[in-house]
């Protein structure tokens, strides 16, 4: 287990170097930010001050060895619009992207594994065919369409719930959440309800595929002829051999879920991660543009590790696997 650990950390320092590269000619190959961050009116000594004051002056590799080096130490560098360090802007806004991505997966599995478990066990039930074919609109509609239709719906036409903004919180370990609050949920639950749309369907048609294929294996039929009970057989025999494929979207999902909200976070005006990636975006402010990929590469990275390490306790046969190559 050590000897994995350490390779996966090698992995991924390696991993997180090369994308840094990328990243970083990616993003600095965009415009100048002094030309959006300066006054239009302002003298061209104004400007070339603008342009030491953001290190821009320096060639790119002397751009990059700094950021690298600052990295190194934990300083992502310090954000042109806001004048912080861009790695505290991000994780100020990361609280409310977790706790939106939390909410919707939990929305995609209560619902998407009891259906997508009905689906494969009455694949031929009407119901099945309603579930399945109403998966298939949650993976076609575009999710910001999805989320205009529940603001119109049910903030404009009904008024049941705010279409905007995170709502009141409460400060939990010195962090703020809306979890703990009745307007918190009031304010939450339509990004949720958009953001879990593709995933709900997702995971749906991966449970009645996983469950289909098991039930028709020759270990389930000695099961039944063996007279266990029918939950027994679905909750032992079923779930667990389905539950190794699911484990594995989950957890990429979730992953994604943190750092693809920006639709949902745009269209919502959810104060997260995403919304300040597209307001960085739109006025070049690159250490925060940098500093988010560069998280969310790293929270790929954790979650894939976390992802190898469960597949160790759902399946025995890797486990036997490692210790047969040891």
């Amino acid at each position: 287990m050590i000897a994995f650990i350490i390779k996966r950390t090698l992995q991924a320092m390696i991993a997180l170097l090369v994308v840094s590269v990328i990243v970083f000619l990616g993003v600095f190959a965009i415009g100048s930010p002094a030309d959006i961050l300066v006054s239009p009116d302002a003298s061209q000594a104004e400007i070339d001050r603008a342009i030491r004051a953001f290190g821009l002056d320096k060639p790119l590799w002397q751009q990059y060895w700094l950021f690298l080096s600052n990295a190194l130490q934990g300083d992502l560098g310090r954000s042109f619009v806001f004048n912080q360090p861009s790695l505290s802007l991000i994780l100020q806004r990361f609280p409310a992207t977790l706790e939106l991505a939390v909410v919707a997966l939990s929305i995609a599995l209560i619902i998407g594994i009891p259906a997508g478990v009905y689906a494969g066990l009455r694949p031929e039930a009407m119901g099945a065919r309603i579930l399945m074919g109403s998966s298939i609109v949650g993976f076609s509609v575009p999710g910001f369409w999805v989320g205009l239709m529940l603001i119109l719906i049910f903030a404009v036409t009904l008024g049941w719930l705010p279409s905007t903004g995170r709502g009141d919180t409460v400060e939990v370990l010195g962090f703020e959440t809306s979890l703990l609050t009745l307007d918190g949920w009031k304010h939450i639950l339509l990004p949720a309800i958009n953001l879990s749309t593709y995933k709900l369907a997702l995971v749906m048609r991966l449970t009645r595929a996983g469950v289909k294929e098991v039930m028709s294996n020759d270990y389930i039929t000695f099961a039944r002829a063996k007279g266990l009970h029918p939950v027994r057989i679905l909750m032992v025999h079923v779930m667990k051999n389905v539950s190794i494929p699911l484990v594995t979207v989950i957890g990429l999902e979730f992953g994604s879920m943190l750092a693809l909200t920006v639709v949902t976070e745009t269209v919502f005006a959810w104060p997260g991660m995403g919304k300040l990636m597209i307001d960085s975006l739109n006025v070049l402010d690159r250490p925060v543009v940098v500093a988010y990929l560069m998280m969310t590469v790293v929270i790929f990275i954790v979650l894939n590790t976390a992802i190898d390490l469960l597949y160790s306790f759902l399946d025995p046969r890797i486990r036997l696997v490692v210790r047969e190559a040891r």
